[in-house]
């Protein structure tokens, strides 16, 4: 290696030693902020496991309590206001939970109130509440409040449904319709598209041709 070439690598080096004297506090806090941004990220994200499992614990004490009928209904709705609160999921499926438990014990009018007082429902649980809560208008007279939830036209459930709140108006027709619209979306070996063969020939329709009937 020449004599200039050595020069310029010790020049460098000192160039490198002066740049990290002059740079240390700011490397230093720079690391020292890293290690508190991942110190902090940790607690975080330890808190939030914690929170979590207290929340899935809390719901699993409250759905017990439901089917040993150890709440009353105002500290039940108590219980389910909190997990909607913190886990809107789990609120709601601790609702569905009390309304089955009412329902059960003969308080149908008790369970509708559990359904109706959901104020955060999830998406994906938002068509189950809105078919549950359905029938039981249906079943307490109020067809017509029912009708008004049952707006999917893509989900068996809710069509069947809205066919069986028409039924109960009286409106044949529509009730039909609906029936057939549920059939189209429910395979023929599924014991749903049986009893929606029933409904649909109970008022007054005729089920459509199959592979297994024709």
């Amino acid at each position: 290696m020449a004599i200039d070439d050595l020069l310029n690598e010790h020049e460098k080096s000192e160039q490198v030693r002066a740049w990290l004297r002059n740079n240390a506090l700011g490397i230093i806090g720079g690391i020292g902020l890293g290690l508190a941004l991942i110190a902090g990220w940790n607690w975080w994200q330890s808190q939030r496991r914690q929170a979590e499992m207290g929340v899935s614990a809390a719901y699993a004490q409250a759905v017990q309590a439901f089917e040993d009928g150890k709440l009353p209904a105002d500290k039940g709705q108590g219980v389910i206001a909190r997990l909607d609160q913190d886990n809107p999921t789990l609120g709601t499926l601790a609702a569905l939970q009390l309304a089955k438990a009412q329902l059960e014990a003969g308080k149908r009018d008790d369970a509708i109130a559990t359904l109706r007082g959901v104020r955060e429902v999830p998406a994906d649980l938002r068509p189950l509440l809105r078919e549950r809560l359905a029938r039981l208008l249906i079943d307490a007279g109020k067809a017509k409040e029912a009708l008004a939830l049952l707006d999917d036209e893509r989900n068996p459930a809710m069509l069947e449904a809205r066919g069986d709140a028409q039924f109960a108006l009286g409106e044949m027709a529509k009730a039909q319709e609906s029936y057939r619209k549920a059939l189209v979306l429910v395979a023929v070996g599924d014991p749903q598209h049986r009893l929606l063969e029933m409904k649909l020939i109970e008022a007054g329709g005729t089920p459509p041709h199959t592979e297994d009937n024709a």
